[in-house]
């Protein structure tokens, strides 16, 4: 089939890889403008654009597909159908119709769960046992159109959301080149959604990775696996910003303050919560790489004993 993806950042990557090594034909590549990145602030391509030109694809990168002229230049590629991966840009329903056999998007959740713009870190955030990458069919609303294919994912024990954006994309990849080569032979059927069970993922914003420390152990192991790439867990030390990359709850009450160090050993720092106990595992200061618990301790001569982060 002759295809028009429409995607942005890393995540969309491996599905465009896995249509170019398929029988399709991507005929035009759709992403953001470039936007200035890096400390320089150098105008810089998408991920997506860049694999596009290294394989001679054309693209485009209208700022918005709402206009006329826009809109026009992409019916005029005549595609039979639209592969849609982390575009970032709204589709209006003027654009929905121009491919034949209409848009095809790739969610990484077990929708209706987890509708919106962070399906990962909210499935990792709620401590969700399973999630699942599907595709479906886009309609004008926010995630709700019919699901082609769906294949379920079981979230790993401390699976940071980096780790499972990387498996999902993956995966999402394989599943959108089935998805086409079904729909090329007319035997997918679509089914809608079904209307329990809804969830929304609002972006994840940095102010909530701060970390509170009278939630319970359990919900904090999930807030930094879920934080971890970004904003990344946080919380204070000494009057400075201490990121927190990985940590885990474990099986230890106390009656201490939250926040307070109870332990410090090479095997973590073991801070109070509003229920039990979280390890702490690996973590950062200002201007510093990330520690483990041990190099940490070392580096701070073992003043940890007496101390409450969040102070």
């Amino acid at each position: 089939m002759k295809i028009i993806f429409a995607g942005t950042p890393d995540f969309a990557v491996p599905s465009l890889e896995c249509l170019l090594k398929s029988d399709h034909e991507i005929i035009a590549v759709y992403t953001q403008p470039d936007r200035p990145a890096g400390r320089g602030r150098k105008l810089t391509a998408s991920a997506v654009k860049q694999l596009a030109l290294q394989h001679d694809i054309p693209v485009y990168q209208p700022a918005t597909l709402r206009n006329e002229d826009a809109q026009a230049e992409l019916r005029a590629l005549a595609p039979e159908v639209m592969a849609v991966v982390a575009y970032g840009l709204l589709l209006p329903q003027a654009v929905l119709d121009i491919p034949k056999l209409g848009c095809v998007n790739v969610h990484p959740s077990l929708l209706p769960r987890w509708r919106g713009a962070a399906p990962i870190q909210r499935t990792i955030l709620a401590g969700d046992k399973k999630t699942a990458v599907a595709t479906m069919q886009l309609d004008i609303g926010m995630d709700t159109g019919p699901i082609l294919l769906l294949e379920e994912v079981d979230v790993l024990p401390l699976e940071t959301s980096s780790a499972l954006h990387d498996r999902a994309a993956k995966i999402g990849g394989t599943l959108l080149v089935k998805t086409f080569d079904l729909m090329a032979q007319s035997a997918i059927t679509p089914t809608p959604q079904s209307t329990e069970g809804i969830a929304h993922a609002a972006k994840v914003t940095k102010a909530e990775a701060k970390i509170d420390w009278t939630k319970a152990a359990i919900q904090l192991q999930h807030d930094v696996c879920g934080y971890n790439s970004w904003p990344v867990a946080h919380s204070t030390y000494n009057e400075a910003t201490l990121r927190i990359w990985e940590a885990q709850q474990i099986d230890m009450q106390t009656s201490e303050t939250p926040g307070t160090v109870i332990a410090a050993t090479k095997d973590g720092i073991d801070v109070a919560t509003g229920d039990g106990v979280l390890r702490v595992l690996r973590l950062q200061l200002p201007g510093g790489k990330p520690l483990t618990a041990a190099e940490f301790m070392n580096r701070e001569q073992g003043v940890l004993q007496t101390l409450i982060f969040g102070l």
